[in-house]
């Protein structure tokens, strides 16, 4: 394993790869022995996936952790919620073995600090990269004097009881929801959080199969909720959800079957979490609708905006020491839980504000979608940084509009605003556009657009 090998799977957040090719077990093992050096941990959590290599890579990971000296809590399949729930339970740094919604043949490693601290590029990922590097040219590292110790411990109870203590479901009325887990760690999850609440569930894809058998488990993708959205409306559902791979993230749909927006939830759960926290500080990054920090405004908060990316939103929430942070992607992040985000906790909040009121989840989040949305468009270009100089020169000098450079190129205008940025992995620009009316938005978009794709 080279450096430029290593380069292709440590990604700016985590570890990624497809197994066995570009990493493996004997690799997994060095990561673990270089995490707890470069976190200087005396023990640690470990989770898992349903991966099939997810257990083996696992395993291999706590080795190196205990070789080093440090002892290590297993807890096995989990959400990567989940496995933030231990770090900051259990106040253990921890390591989660998925690769999200990727394809069957990869896997990865999300890293945190104890409390669910998120270790990146900038926080300690590059130096477990060059401990790695170094230990696969050189030799595996010496092993402590007293190696750690490899127990198991169940937490998945404790995780549900956490979320549920933070969220009063006790008087909502009955609802039915269809829940499709996408044969990821939602339909390990969903049955225990669930379990005696006033909720008729219908399951669709829980078992657990990391071959992905009916879909991807990537909900963001239209084509990935086609089954639930069809479900939803044959069995006259309240509302459906979606969870992708690791379930640490969920998407909504309402009893029509349409797809409720990120920015609508973000809003949403942002008025429930200021109404218990009055005056609080509301994390947004800078393509979630205008809908999100009007919203917080008008229930006493204030709204912060910052770029893409959890460890963006994290360090900005601890920095503010706001009370919740919501993504365009559906990542949501609470305060209450050690600013790590749950896709789990943002549903038991759409369930608690659907139940306590009479209304269709259609008219409940018609408050807190206001704009026309142009969803993310991603354009394959040879030249990311001529195109988008080419479209910030077309704006630069328009009446009205305003121009900043936070995270890509954010153009503003009265009635619309689009973002245009660079994907970090692939030679893709992508396009956020919203405007006050479809026609409006509609008409940016093609504009922007031809001057990408030119």
């Amino acid at each position: 394993m080279t450096a430029a090998d290593l380069s292709q799977i440590v990604k700016a957040y985590d570890v990624r790869g497809v197994v066995p090719d570009q990493w493996d077990e004997s690799l997994a093992e060095l990561f673990g022995a270089a995490f707890v050096r470069v976190v200087d941990a005396d023990a640690i959590v470990i989770g898992h996936d349903m991966r099939p290599s997810s257990p083996g890579l696992a395993a291999a990971f706590a080795r190196g952790a205990a070789r080093l000296g440090a002892d290590v809590t297993l807890i096995g399949l989990c959400s990567t919620d989940q496995l933030y729930f231990a770090s900051g339970a259990l106040g253990l740094p921890g390591a989660m073995f998925t690769a999200s919604h990727n394809p069957a043949q990869y896997n990865g490693i999300k890293l945190c600090r104890a409390g669910a601290a998120p270790v990146g590029q900038d926080t300690g990922l590059s130096e477990i990269r060059a401990l790695v590097e170094r230990w696969t040219e050189q030799g595996a590292p010496e092993p402590a004097a007293t190696e750690g110790t490899v127990s198991e411990r169940e937490t998945l109870k404790d995780y549900a009881a956490h979320l549920l203590g933070l969220v009063d479901l006790s008087a909502i009325r009955p609802l039915k929801v269809v829940v499709d887990a996408g044969n990821g760690m939602g339909g390990h999850t969903v049955p225990t959080v669930f379990d005696g609440l006033p909720l008729d569930v219908v399951p669709m894809y829980f078992e657990l199969d990391g071959t992905f058998p009916n879909h991807e488990a990537n909900p963001l993708d239209p084509k990935n909720i086609v089954d639930l959205q069809a479900r939803v409306r044959a069995e006259g559902a309240d509302l459906g959800l979606a969870f992708d791979g690791d379930a640490d993230r969920c998407f909504v749909v309402d009893e029509n079957g349409d797809p409720v927006s990120p920015s609508a939830i973000t809003a949403l759960v942002a008025a429930r979490e200021l109404a218990k926290n009055p005056g609080g500080t509301v994390i947004h990054n800078l393509i979630t609708s205008w809908s999100v920090p009007e919203v917080v405004r008008e229930n006493g908060g204030t709204p912060v905006r910052t770029r893409v990316g959890h460890s963006f939103i994290k360090e900005e929430m601890a920095k503010t020491g706001a009370i919740f942070g919501g993504e365009h992607s559906a990542h949501y992040y609470f305060k209450d839980f050690w600013n790590a985000d749950t896709g789990m906790l943002a549903a038991l909040h759409v369930l608690a504000a659907l139940g306590g009121q009479d209304g269709p989840l259609s008219a409940l989040v018609a408050a807190y979608d206001r704009y026309a949305s142009s969803g993310e468009i991603n354009s394959t270009v040879a030249d990311q940084t001529a195109r988008l100089a080419a479209v910030k020169a077309a704006y630069a000098d328009r009446d009205g509009v305003t121009l900043d450079e936070l995270d890509g190129l954010t153009v503003t205008a009265a009635d619309w605003w689009f973002n245009l940025r660079a994907s970090n992995t692939e030679p893709l620009l992508r396009l956020n556009i919203e405007a006050r009316d479809e026609p409006t938005m509609s008409a940016l978009r093609d504009e922007v657009l031809s001057l990408v794709r030119a």
